[in-house]
């Protein structure tokens, strides 16, 4: 066997033999940093400052039960949230943030992917991630599938990509860079992301976000 054959075959091999593992692709491998603006939904009679602060690089959302919907007269539930402005329909784009979920938040969506204009019938977010009062903190897609146990009070960085198309397109969710969700959306429609707090449940619900970012590919 030639030298140059053999240092290759033994550039995986560790001491003693072990073959190395090779390093877990990046989620963003091939995608670009993109810019994006957002507007704000909160409560309709209260200054965003009394439902967000942002401090030190960390958005910090919070909401009550009892708060007022985003728009007066809503039927919808209390929020305060960023509505990303990056509208599409195609290609790819991924939301990216580290996030952190306080204990005691329980029935609240702190990401989504929100079809604003849809065929008549076809439900009104592609995926939403919530979190409950279980399992020292379950989040979950929608009310169902369990992503993440033991989310409160800790950083855990979350990625949504997705592929969108004029057909059905592919959403996956990364927790802390693992691959733990690949679903289809819900066809065609145009989206945006948004983020904070859109509160399902009683009392308290809090979110913060820290490096939000957007990726295209």
């Amino acid at each position: 066997m030639k030298r140059r054959t053999v240092l290759r075959a033994g550039a995986g091999l560790l001491a003693g033999g072990t073959v190395a593992a090779a390093p877990a692709a990046d989620p963003t491998d091939g995608w670009t940093r993109t810019s994006f603006t957002h507007s704000w939904q909160k409560p309709w009679n209260l200054d965003l400052s009394d439902r967000h602060s942002y401090i030190g690089g960390v958005h910090r959302m919070w909401v009550y039960a009892t708060d007022e919907p985003f728009e007066e007269g809503s039927s919808t539930d209390p929020r305060t949230e960023m509505r990303w402005k990056n509208d599409y329909s195609t290609g790819d784009h991924m939301w990216d943030a580290d996030v952190y979920l306080p204990a005691g938040t329980d029935g609240a969506s702190f990401v989504q992917t929100l079809r604003t204009r849809r065929p008549s019938g076809t439900p009104a977010t592609d995926i939403m991630l919530n979190v409950y009062d279980t399992g020292g903190g379950t989040v979950r897609r929608y009310d169902g599938t369990v992503l993440k146990t033991n989310a409160y009070d800790t950083w855990f960085n979350v990625k949504i990509a997705h592929q969108a198309s004029s057909g059905t397109g592919t959403i996956k969710v990364y927790l802390d860079d693992s691959l733990v969700l690949t679903v289809a959306d819900r066809g065609p429609a145009t989206r945006y992301f948004k983020n904070g707090v859109y509160h399902h449940g009683s009392g308290r619900a809090e979110a913060r976000f820290r490096d939000i970012t957007y990726w295209r590919r």
